[in-house]
């Protein structure tokens, strides 16, 4: 298959908001792809290369040098046997090497193709192509049941297997497709509501439970054999021992655990989220343990439970594991959902999860049987510049740089504006084209990707929280940004303070 072709159907997805075109155009090219270039096609699509980690950064791709081709000639093929080399460059001249496998691609892209590979291995693709879509546009293309492809993504974790066994397999061996020992499923996943009342009265009776400010983690264990993964399935059981142990002394011979792992304090308080995450990628610290939370169990002892409902799996986790279930209660009581939610946040967590008491698990799907809540604050930054969009924002101002207002001067200049993250997040296609048109009349300079302003405008932004960064003067970097709105109501020196953030801070 032609790498030209992918670009044209991205492109195509990205232009229309219809899922059933979205699903139509996805359907059509995976219907004409060989076996063994469906992993690539789907890892590219997703923004997600098979390979995992390529070592790639957008400074390394925005310093090369290159003439594109006119015409297309790159394969899918070519493509990923690039990406295998990428991904296998390491040690001593690994940064040359990257460097010249990405010219050496580059040279071989029309300017097309090369900003979609660009994207997509940077994880910026934004066509709207997410797992749910080409789940069911393989399903089209594999005339299988949409239920039993998800099924089997959802047991297997690898939606471009998934894809292989789909589209050139039988449907028996599409069916064969169960829960493994050892083989991490995708995790279920939440939505979310305003208060604990409101999720309550979705489910109806539910375990409502503490909803860290932890990473996700999935542990197997068939004997003393144990693998810890993460959100994103990745194998990290070298780097949490204690976690390893834990599980290891467990009264189970085989078991699948589905939890939050974070680490505490001095006084038993959480760390910061990326304390925790910082242990996930570096080497064993034994100055930073991290501690299991578990609030579900989906396999034990040769037994499925992923279709048994809430109120069975966490009676059996209760029996093998109660000093390290995550703290909740089951009730039908908005006062008592309410309360817990009080408490957890009072210790320091996120918030609470309403999960239905009859629910079963549904690996990979955000649906309506899991509730997270979670306060959710707003500040007015003010908009310090603005980069062009791609794809379907191509020609429109979109990803907006913030800053906060800095008055005594303690990262820069007094009374000027410190850069404390960018979103293009809740941006309507209204707001995107008033921002084009507006921006330029207070633009201080520009750069081919970016238009710089003048404090002029003031937008509210929702977040979830901050955390340190080196990345930004102010030590500190927003979580989950996203606009609600612009504030004409408001002028810059009204902004909220850079201190106003950091003290968001834990610790």
């Amino acid at each position: 298959m032609k790498l030209a072709d992918v670009v044209a159907t991205a492109e195509t997805v990205t232009a229309t908001s219809s899922r059933l075109a979205k699903i139509d155009a996805l359907a059509s090219l995976m219907s004409t792809a060989d076996a063994g270039e469906l992993p690539a096609l789907v890892g590219l699509l997703l923004a997600a290369p098979r390979q995992g980690k390529l070592g790639v950064g957008w400074r390394g791709l925005s310093a090369l040098q290159v003439t594109h081709v006119e015409a297309p000639e790159l394969s899918i093929g070519a493509v990923d046997h690039a990406l295998d080399a990428l991904a296998a460059a390491s040690g001593s001249g690994s940064a040359s090497a990257r460097t010249s496998i990405l010219t050496d691609l580059a040279a071989r892209s029309t300017d097309r193709e090369w900003d979609f590979l660009s994207r997509s291995m940077l994880g910026e693709l934004r066509t709207g192509a997410l797992a749910g879509v080409l789940l069911d546009a393989i399903a089209k293309a594999s005339d299988r049941p949409a239920a039993t492809v998800r099924r089997a993504a959802m047991l297997s974790g690898d939606l471009g297997e998934t894809a292989v066994v789909a589209l050139a397999g039988t449907e028996e061996e599409l069916d064969a497709i169960g829960l493994a020992v050892g083989t991490p499923v995708l995790p279920m996943l939440a939505g979310t509501a305003t208060t604990p009342t409101d999720a309550l009265e979705a489910t109806g009776r539910a375990s409502v439970e503490y909803k860290l400010d932890g990473a996700r983690i999935q542990v197997h264990r068939h004997g003393d054999e144990v693998g810890v993964y993460t959100r994103s399935l990745a194998d990290i059981t070298h780097r949490v021992p204690e976690i390893v142990e834990i599980v290891r002394a467990l009264p189970v011979d085989d078991v699948i655990l589905d939890g939050e792992t974070l680490a505490l304090d001095e006084d038993g308080g959480p760390r910061p989220f990326q304390e925790t995450m910082s242990r996930f990628g570096a080497e064993v610290s034994r100055d930073l343990a991290l501690r299991p939370w578990f609030f579900d169990v989906l396999h034990i002892d040769g037994r499925d439970l992923i279709d048994e409902p809430l109120s069975v799996r966490l009676a059996e986790l209760e029996r093998i594991a109660p000093d390290w279930r995550m703290p909740g209660v089951i009730t039908d009581d908005a006062e008592e959902a309410e309360r817990l939610s009080r408490e957890a946040l009072a210790a320091g967590h996120e918030g609470v999860l309403v999960k239905g008491i009859d629910s079963t698990y549904t690996a990979g799907r955000r649906g309506k049987a899991w509730i997270k809540v979670k306060p959710v604050l707003t500040y007015d930054l003010v908009v310090l510049a603005a980069e062009w969009g791609s794809g379907r924002r191509q020609g429109w101002l979109s990803n907006l740089h913030l800053g906060a207002r800095d008055p005594d001067g303690e990262f820069g200049d007094p009374g000027g504006f410190v850069m404390v993250g960018k979103t293009f997040k809740g941006l309507t296609d209204e707001l995107l084209r008033w921002q084009t048109e507006q921006f330029p009349a207070v633009e201080s300079r520009r750069t081919q990707s970016t238009v710089f302003l003048e404090p002029a405008f003031v937008v509210e932004i929702a977040i979830d929280g901050v955390q340190r960064s080196p990345r930004y003067p102010g030590g500190i970097a927003l979580r989950f940004a996203r606009v609600k709105g612009y504030r004409p109501d408001k002028q810059p020196s009204d902004a909220d303070t850079v201190q106003a953030l950091r003290g968001l801070l834990r610790g």
